[in-house]
């Protein structure tokens, strides 16, 4: 990721609709697979240490953090995850059988070769425990923010099916974000048609922050009961 972009994410992370809403569909995912305050619990990519800040505050006790810019450890520390280091999450120091959750949201399409980050999160795995994966969906949605972002793919729902249940076994696959993919589709085919620039990541008014998180919060709810068929990003 470009460096004034990441510093940008960190600072827009924390009120924005789309990171509020997965960090509480997150917490949702480890309430079902039976997770409480004491699970432990790795953040693969933890940028600002913003979803560990709310799981903090939410009761959970054991929480960990990894990322490979220093900047994005230290913002985490200070907000009282201690347990954050630098490192790379295909190549970690943890031992077999640590972890209760491992969560990596939007890190796979980061990471060339991503089969090899999915055998390092089986081996720190306990048996039992959970992965949590978000990736973004779909190839023709490529734009100029994946470029940024360092991105080397977007997944087909198949393509994510395969990666994972490689060495895991798959208890639920979905797409995220139906609510706002014609949307989102249509802006972003227009803004390649006409080579508009845009990282799409920019502070967004208060309404219509406000009327996007009660969206997505409204689709996180109907997604207690089902699957999506489509969506600008993927869960499993």
């Amino acid at each position: 990721m470009d460096k004034d972009y990441e510093l940008k994410h960190h600072k827009l992370e924390e009120d924005n609709w789309w990171f509020k809403t997965r960090r509480e569909i997150t917490l949702d995912l480890i309430q079902k697979n039976k997770g409480n305050k004491s699970s432990k619990i790795l953040d693969i990519g933890c940028a600002g240490g913003h979803l560990l800040n709310f799981l903090k505050k939410r009761g959970f006790k054991n929480l960990y953090g990894v990322d490979i810019s220093e900047t994005a450890i230290k913002e985490t520390k200070s907000k009282g995850i201690q347990k954050a280091t630098v490192q790379d999450s295909i190549n970690t120091n943890f031992k077999e059988n640590t972890f209760d959750f491992i969560i990596a949201s939007d890190i796979l399409e980061h990471i060339k070769e991503d089969s090899k980050a999915i055998e390092e999160y089986q081996r720190i795995l306990k048996k039992g425990g959970k992965l949590i994966v978000f990736v973004p969906a779909f190839r023709f949605l490529w734009s100029e923010h994946d470029e940024i972002c360092h991105h080397f793919r977007r997944y087909k729902k198949q393509e994510l099916k395969e990666l994972i249940s490689n060495k895991l076994q798959i208890k639920r696959i979905s797409f995220w974000n139906f609510t706002l993919f014609p949307i989102i589709s249509i802006v972003k085919i227009i803004y390649s048609i006409i080579n508009k620039k845009s990282d799409q990541l920019y502070k967004t008014n208060p309404i219509s922050n406000k009327i996007l998180y009660y969206l997505l919060k409204t689709e996180n709810q109907i997604l207690k009961k089902i699957n999506f068929p489509f969506g600008i990003s993927l869960f499993c």
